[in-house]
């Protein structure tokens, strides 16, 4: 089992810019793919960003790709979503978990994190 744990959440000012982390541990994760999604108040968990553990190949949701970029540091077992030009609809919770395939449904990821609130303010 793999448990995956995100920190860099924070609140900050649009057009600020922060670097989540999801660090991994348990059982060793050396393939598939790590997954962002997020979560605000009301609204269904969003896809934003995945990348492949070994090939380093990524994708992104339509609202971030000039914005965010999905990152894996394998020595440190660390996948970073660095986020800038941050506009207050990024307001949300977001998640990071794995997944076996390349995909951007959320029912096919697993091993979900507990999450980081990020707050853009106005």
């Amino acid at each position: 089992q793999v448990q995956l744990v995100e920190s860099g959440g924070g609140l900050v000012q649009a057009g600020d810019s922060l670097r989540l982390s999801c660090a991994a541990s348990g059982r060793t994760f050396n393939s598939g793919y790590v997954g962002w999604f997020r979560q605000a108040p009301g609204k269904e968990r969003e896809f934003v960003a995945e990348i492949q553990w070994n090939s380093g190949d990524m994708r992104y949701g339509d609202s971030v790709k000039t914005r965010f970029t999905i990152s894996v540091d394998s020595a440190k077992s660390t996948v970073y979503l660095q986020m800038n030009s941050l506009k207050p609809e990024d307001t949300a919770v977001y998640y990071c978990a794995t997944a076996n395939v390349i995909t951007t449904l959320r029912s096919l990821y697993r091993n979900w994190g507990q999450g980081t609130q990020v707050t853009v303010s106005s």
